[in-house]
């Protein structure tokens, strides 16, 4: 399924918040007609309005893909409406945290092609990652058809088993959040040593944002690129000396960290 057959049988979007006005935008620039996209929203933008997709319409009779994209919490109001296009050709994209696959099968059919996705919040400035798992019921050229959809917001990877969604979801889908509390904290010893709040901020920003960068296009493995900055019994030796610290250090905070993600998102999965 290519996209010239998304934009013949049509695209629905069921939400449009941060995360889905940013994978609209993408589809748009990449040529998607507007005509081919159906919107359903019950507060929509002034930016989605501005769009000129087809907003709060009838749905397509046969659409190629619905792409899930309310809040968790508004899943058991939304579903119901799509139920009609369930255990049918329709493939279900779902984005929304902690929702296994079996809950939309329950919901659409067990035959529905499902396709459940973690993306993150840098997909909003298209430099997120996102993973992805199929069902059964999911053709190779779905899930495909799936990754090339969530390509306009960043990266994409496949996993083996939907259990890998807990470890996705401690990892890169809150991830985020633990960077921005790095760079909190980073301000925040800058200002013990002297800084000002300002500066310290800025200081802090770009190095975070420019380590990753780095780090995102080198070859080279994070712990050589480590290496590289450590002089030996240097300022940053110093540091790390206390933030690779065994007993209290970054490894075994970050690992409380995730351990502790990773069981909250199979607890809701659960729920």
């Amino acid at each position: 399924m290519q996209m010239d057959e998304v934009a013949r049988r049509g695209l629905v979007l069921l939400g449009c918040g941060k995360m889905g006005s940013a994978m609209l935008a993408g589809w748009l620039d990449g040529g998607l007609p507007k005509s081919s996209v159906t919107v359903l929203d019950p507060k929509p933008s002034d930016w989605l309005q501005a769009q000129g997709v087809r907003l709060n319409e009838d749905l397509p009779e046969d659409p190629a893909i619905v792409l899930v994209a309310v809040k968790p919490q508004m899943m058991g109001d939304a579903l119901p409406s799509m139920q009609a296009k369930g255990n049918g050709t329709t493939l279900f994209v779902s984005v929304a945290a902690g929702t296994p696959i079996a809950k939309f099968e329950q919901a659409l059919g067990e035959k529905t092609p499902i396709v459940r996705a973690m993306p993150n919040t840098p997909s909003a400035i298209g430099r997120g990652i996102t993973a992805i798992i199929g069902n059964a019921h999911a053709t190779a050229e779905q899930v495909d058809l799936a990754e090339e959809l969530l390509k306009a917001v960043g990266q994409v990877v496949r996993l083996e088993r939907e259990e890998q969604m807990d470890g996705v979801t401690a990892v890169s889908g809150s991830g985020p959040a633990y960077v921005f509390h790095l760079i909190e904290t980073m301000a925040k010893a800058g200002e013990e040593q002297g800084l000002s709040p300002e500066l310290a901020l800025q200081l802090a920003s770009a190095t975070v944002a420019g380590a990753g960068a780095l780090a995102d296009g080198s070859e080279e493995h994070p712990g050589k690129l480590r290496e590289n900055v450590t002089s030996p019994n240097g300022t940053t030796q110093a540091a790390l000396d206390v933030l690779m610290n065994e007993t209290d250090g970054f490894p075994v905070l970050l690992s409380r960290a995730l351990k502790a993600a990773a069981d909250r998102s199979r607890e809701l999965a659960n729920g």
